[in-house]
C-alpha cells in the first residue's frame, strides 16, 4: 500500500495541526492529521451555471422542480444581466448563455424519461448550493456546502 505525500491527482494534501492551522505537507506536526482538499473537476454545461441571488436560485430550483427546465432556462438570461459563472472568463458571456439554453432543452427534451426531470432538479439544487456559498464568501464565512 503507497501512501503519496505532497500533490493528489485531483487536489493538494495539506498536513493539520490540532490546532487548525497549515503545515507543508510532509512536514512534522502536533496533531499527526492529515487533510485532502479535493476540488471537483466540471464539465462546460456544469461550469455555465450562473451564481445568482438566493431568492432567485431558490425559484428556480422550484421551477426546475415542477416544470423540468423552466429554471435553468430562466437562469440563462441572468448570465446577460450579469450573474458570474465559471466559463464566463474563459468562454465569454454569449457562449455562457447558450450553453445554459442547451442544458434547459436537454432538460426539457429527456423529462419525459425522467432523466431530464431529475437533471432538471439537481440543476437548481445546484444552482441553490452556488448561491449559498457565494454568500458565504462575501460575508466572509466559512464555506463548508
Amino acid at each position: 500500500m503507497a501512501h503519496k505525500e505532497g500533490a493528489t491527482e485531483q487536489g493538494r494534501v495539506k498536513a493539520v495541526d490540532s490546532l487548525g492551522a497549515k503545515a507543508m505537507a510532509g512536514a512534522p506536526i502536533a496533531g499527526g492529521g492529515v487533510v485532502v482538499e479535493v476540488r471537483e473537476k466540471k464539465g462546460p454545461l456544469r461550469a455555465a451555471i450562473p451564481t445568482m441571488p438566493f431568492p432567485l436560485a431558490v425559484i428556480c430550483l422550484f421551477l426546475n422542480t415542477f416544470i423540468p427546465g423552466l429554471g435553468t432556462f430562466i437562469s440563462a438570461f441572468t448570465v446577460l444581466c450579469g450573474a458570474r459563472s465559471e466559463l464566463v472568463s474563459e468562454r465569454g458571456v454569449c457562449c455562457v448563455f447558450w450553453l445554459n439554453v442547451a442544458a434547459a432543452l436537454i432538460q426539457i427534451l429527456t423529462a419525459v424519461i425522467m432523466v431530464g426531470w431529475i437533471m432538471s432538479i439537481f440543476w437548481g439544487m445546484d444552482m441553490v448550493i452556488l448561491a449559498i456559498s457565494d454568500g458565504c464568501r462575501d460575508q466572509g464565512l466559512p464555506q463548508d456546502v
